[in-house]
């Protein structure tokens, strides 16, 4: 083995294969769930799954599928065929890549399991609605809307109340679809998982603020899985621990993401999902890691609002106070406190055109940003998986120029 050789596998994250197992009996569970007599939902990446743990009815993430569709390198020809018939190219390509899908069983895992039912919350878009109203009729399946109020600065009283008995009705719907009594024990216990899961996966995310940092963004968009997917058991609680017991043993034999770190920067928005390998290579080649990002960190922030002892009340508020939902100016103040806790050199912006929410504030977002700490930004213009809308020598380009900044700032 070259020195080269020995240095990349001295970075390489040892609970990768661990993760790569629980997804993959993960996914076995939920294609086989016809035969063990369980029931499968497919629910909105920041809807309220805990009462599903509960229930013990297996989630499915459609919005994961879609990232795995753009990680398989097939964003393009799933698009095409959602196109074919009849959905626009300015619609989503998650929802594009997953409603293609489904008539065919197409993508990476050859389609998501049939759904017993739908679970949508629109605190991160108003896509989802008619996403999974299209999948709903598709499946010939119940749909549950959980809606939650935009927070521009703060959630009254009145917002609380009404999205609290949408968890109640949330509740019914599932004892209706499951036929059993919802087991309001079962999700106390779920509610404190769910909790300890969250605040092992920012611990995790915290030894980024060592330098050199132990993971990059890119080793988070990996490592992010559990928490969205199996939030609220065990097995997530377990693996965040074994992960966060490698980062800190990095930290101490002083293991960085990247051989050289030089500059310390913060990703803005969803990964890019058919290039995040060139995008790692193309940084680290600059001595840049990405030491941070917002999106791995969204689920997260609503461990300020949820309560272990009163998880299902304090559910309203924390589920809907999520980074997509919140005003401009509050995600400005988020990103700032990002920037100073991790010590960042300069913000990568993706202009993502699936995104709406995500990207229509950014320009305001990197404004109030170089007023209040005078760093560097750079917008990149893509998509999380149409690669259609990706220009390898336009980003490069921009890349490079960017870095030229931070060395002179340096």
């Amino acid at each position: 083995m070259t020195e080269k050789d020995e240095e990349k596998e001295k970075r390489k994250i040892k609970a990768v294969p661990r993760m790569k197992e629980i997804m993959t009996a993960y996914y076995i569970e939920a294609k086989t769930a016809e035969q063990t007599g369980k029931k499968v939902a497919w629910i909105t990446s920041g809807g309220p799954v805990e009462p599903l743990i509960a229930m013990d009815v297996i989630p499915v993430y459609p919005e994961n599928h879609g990232a795995m569709i753009g990680a398989a390198k097939m964003g393009v020809e799933m698009c095409e065929k959602a196109e074919a018939m009849g959905y626009s190219s300015d619609l989503c390509s998650y929802a594009r890549g997953d409603i293609a899908c489904a008539p065919i069983n197409g993508g990476p895992i050859g389609g998501l399991p049939r759904p017993d039912m739908l679970v949508c919350c629109n605190n991160i878009c108003g896509t989802v609605l008619k996403w999974y109203e299209v999948q709903a009729r598709f499946f010939n399946v119940p749909l549950f809307i959980l809606d939650t109020p935009f927070c521009h600065t703060e959630f009254s009283q009145e917002a609380k109340r009404y999205v609290r008995s949408q968890i109640t009705e949330y509740i019914a719907f599932l004892e209706n679809v499951c036929k059993k009594k919802f087991d309001y024990d079962r999700m106390a216990e779920v509610g404190r998982l769910s909790l300890e899961g969250e605040r092992l996966w920012q611990a995790v995310l915290d030894t980024a603020m060592n330098k050199p940092a132990p993971m990059s963004a890119f080793d988070a968009f990996f490592h992010l899985a559990l928490i969205v997917t199996l939030r609220g058991t065990q097995q997530t609680v377990d693996y965040y621990r074994m992960l966060l017991a490698e980062m800190q043993e990095r930290v101490a034999q002083g293991i960085g993401a990247i051989p050289n770190e030089k500059y310390r920067l913060l990703w803005d928005n969803l990964p890019v999902w058919f290039r995040t390998r060139w995008l790692s290579e193309k940084f680290a080649s600059q001595d840049a890691c990405l030491v941070a990002d917002t999106y791995t960190s969204a689920w997260c922030c609503s461990l300020k609002y949820l309560q272990e002892g009163d998880f299902l009340d304090s559910m309203a508020e924390g589920y809907t106070r999520i980074y997509l939902n919140i005003g401009v100016d509050e995600m400005a103040r988020q990103v700032i406190e990002m920037v100073d806790k991790y010590d960042v050199d300069g913000i990568v912006m993706h202009s993502n055109r699936s995104c709406k929410p995500y990207s229509l504030g950014q320009y305001d977002i990197q404004r109030i940003v170089r007023e209040k700490k005078g760093i560097p930004t750079v917008m990149i213009e893509a998509d999380m998986v149409d690669a259609r809308s990706f220009s390898e020598s336009q980003i490069e380009t921009r890349i490079d120029a960017f870095i030229e900044v931070l060395k002179e700032k340096k």
